[in-house]
């Protein structure tokens, strides 16, 4: 029978389960960290008492019955608990060994399984993850013994490697990959982009919110790419931009500098800077271009819904407006990557008469406000980057609802694939707009 998965990201998120608790005792390695205090730690958790709702962390207590029922010695559920919070609450040193010490974690996790209305119950069974365990061992266990070299170098608990791998071969791989994943961050463990790439798929795999990976991971980062185009959260660059400041909704949000912010120290997954250096080679390309100076507040304006906010003066003309954004970029490449120097990417030429082809028929439009901006789109995707030109045009016609045809989707697909667009760029695009 096939195994039921849970979808974490409905539930979490951030880290969960063991890992979750082993990662708060490595943040408060200088404080009490004895028996009562990991106890009451690990009952709150699985309380959930910030919230008070009774629906805490189910995950925590089937993580640790998964290593109770298991057959694993002790010494090594020792090392894979030691590893995971660093060192600093050790079981023998209060007098007990670690499966007894797992027995009075379980006592304050009792078992329990949140409470799901019918159509919340529906919508979970169809994102349920779906990979068959013993595949998911062969590829967490290869990722482990690709970072062996360095988990032995860093981690301060003999035999972590061998231990890590029997828990993801006799025990759970799930629970094996967020037990490595802690070991790694606790100890700083450098992880290459490439390895960060795979894991951070693996937990897409199985239904993890992204930042159970991410954070606190010392990932070996390469250089910043301007242009990076396969962002996995939708929009970036200044369609992004354009988002953050629709109409006058941003002042929910704080002021325009936080706005900004928001999008140049929003890289999450991400190498910090990435969107920075995008939203930066996007606004230099407008800034630097032929463009008229009434044609980029035009375009500007069309793209963030602004066209008839006229109480606010920040962006009232686009040039100046995008300037003060490339500084804000600025600022924020120099505090992640001080050696990084901003260049702009070679445009996407090649592609230029299909895009053109898409503005000239998606723009024989009832919106006037579309229709404004008709040729100043045709203007960027002929001579300043017709990727750029592409994303605006589908910026655009969200904003206003422009009907898109089953055969327009299928074709922007197609050109999104080519110039290396994630895939939920485009759902977030079309899947909203009427058809």
């Amino acid at each position: 029978m096939a195994r039921t998965r849970e979808v974490y990201y409905f539930d979490y998120v951030k880290d969960f389960g063991l890992s979750c608790l082993a990662g708060t005792l490595c943040s408060r390695a200088t404080l009490r960290t004895d028996a009562p205090g990991v106890l009451a730690l690990a009952g709150a958790q699985a309380k959930d008492e910030k919230d008070g709702d009774g629906d805490g962390d189910d995950q925590l207590g089937r993580d640790v019955r998964l290593l109770l029922d298991s057959p694993l010695p002790d010494e090594v559920l020792r090392t894979v608990w030691l590893a995971a919070v660093r060192r600093c609450f050790d079981p023998v040193e209060e007098d007990t060994d670690t499966r007894s010490w797992l027995r009075r974690v379980a006592e304050v996790c009792p078992a329990h399984r949140r409470e799901r209305g019918r159509a919340e119950a529906e919508v979970l069974d169809e994102a349920r993850p779906t990979v068959p365990e013993e595949e998911l061992r062969g590829t967490v266990a290869a990722e482990i013994e690709s970072a062996a070299p360095a988990l032995e170098r860093a981690v301060a608990v003999p035999e972590i490697v061998p231990a890590l791998l029997r828990v993801v071969r006799e025990v759970d791989a799930d629970l094996g990959l967020r037990l490595f994943l802690r070991a790694a961050k606790a100890y700083s463990v450098p992880i290459g982009q490439e390895a960060y790439d795979r894991i951070l798929g693996i937990g897409d795999l199985l239904a993890y919110p992204a930042t159970a990976v991410f954070e606190e991971l010392n990932v070996q980062w390469l250089p910043l790419d301007p242009g990076r185009r396969d962002f996995a959260l939708g929009r970036f660059g200044v369609t992004l931009l354009a988002g953050v400041f629709h109409g006058t909704d941003w002042r929910y949000q704080g002021t325009v500098p936080e706005n900004i912010r928001s999008i140049t120290e929003g890289d999450g997954m991400y190498a910090p800077g990435s969107y920075a250096a995008v939203l930066l080679e996007d606004v230099r390309r407008l800034v630097d271009s032929a463009l008229s100076d009434e044609a980029v507040t035009a375009l500007w304006r069309t793209a963030s819904g602004r066209v008839y906010v006229h109480d606010e003066a920040f962006d009232a003309d686009g040039r100046p407006w995008l300037e003060q954004v490339a500084r804000a970029c600025l600022v924020r490449l120099a505090e992640v990557d001080p050696c990084y120097v901003p260049r702009v990417t070679p445009a996407r030429s090649d592609l230029a008469q299909a895009v053109l082809r898409e503005v000239r028929e998606a723009t024989r439009t009832e919106s006037a406000e579309v229709r404004g901006v008709a040729r100043t789109l045709e203007d960027v995707v002929t001579t300043v980057d017709p990727d750029l030109g592409f994303r605006l045009l589908l910026d655009i016609l969200f904003t206003y609802r422009v009907p898109v045809t089953e055969a327009q989707g299928v074709r922007y697909r197609a050109l999104a694939e080519r110039f290396g667009y994630g895939a939920d760029h485009l759902d977030e695009q079309l899947s909203r707009r009427p058809h």
